[in-house]
Parts: C-alpha cells; structure tokens; sequence
C-alpha cells in the first residue's frame, strides 16, 4: 500500500519561501500523477499544481510564478513555494491519482504566512 507524508510547513513572513516534501512509501508501479493541494480556513480545498509520471508540470494561475513541482527518482514530489504571501496561508496536501485505483492523500501540512 502507497502512503503519502508531507512535511516543511511552518510559519514565515510575507515574502519568504517554503518547500514542501511529499514523500511516498511503497511501490508506485505505471503511470501516475501527483498532485497539491491546499484548504484555507474556511473554503474549499482548491489544486495548487500536478506533476505527471512523464515530469510534466501544471500549476494554477493564481499561483503561477511564484511556486513549482518537482520530483525525485523515487517518486517523491515537491512544492517550492517562494514569495509567499498571506493569502497562501493553508493547510497542503499531496495527492496520489493512478488509472484503476482509489487515490491517496496524505495528512497534510500547514503553512502560514503572516508577519
């Protein structure tokens, strides 16, 4: 069974920048996408980006720019998130999504923005 475990949340300033893991334990056989995601206080949890099997990267407009996915050879997938800003403020999921297969989240991790 695949879990996923995200980490390096925490607290900065407007302006700084975070990096985000999501480590995958467990065999991830064929394609797959990852993804994150992220639920403010309050609202819906929205999708911030994905990454393909294939390396292929999208992140959403609102913010594009400012933050990146990126992978390792073992699968494990990261948020580069730079110029944060308040409205960042979240808490950040990683998700799992493979054809035939329930997908996975991990527990998520918080991120805050604020001086």
């Amino acid at each position: 069974q695949v879990r996923l475990v995200e980490s390096g949340g925490g607290l900065v300033q407007p302006g700084g920048s975070l990096k985000l893991s999501c480590v995958v334990s467990g065999t991830i056989v064929g394609t797959y996408q990852m993804s994150w995601h992220r639920q403010a206080l309050g609202k819906q949890r929205e999708l911030v980006g994905t990454i393909s099997s294939s390396g292929t990267t999208n992140i959403v407009d609102s913010v594009k720019g400012r933050f990146s996915i990126s992978r390792d050879n073992a699968k494990n997938s990261y948020l580069q998130m730079n110029n944060l800003i308040p409205e960042d403020t979240a808490l950040y999921y990683c998700h799992l999504a493979r054809p035939g297969r329930p997908g996975e989240w991990g527990q998520g991790t918080q991120v805050t923005v604020s001086s």
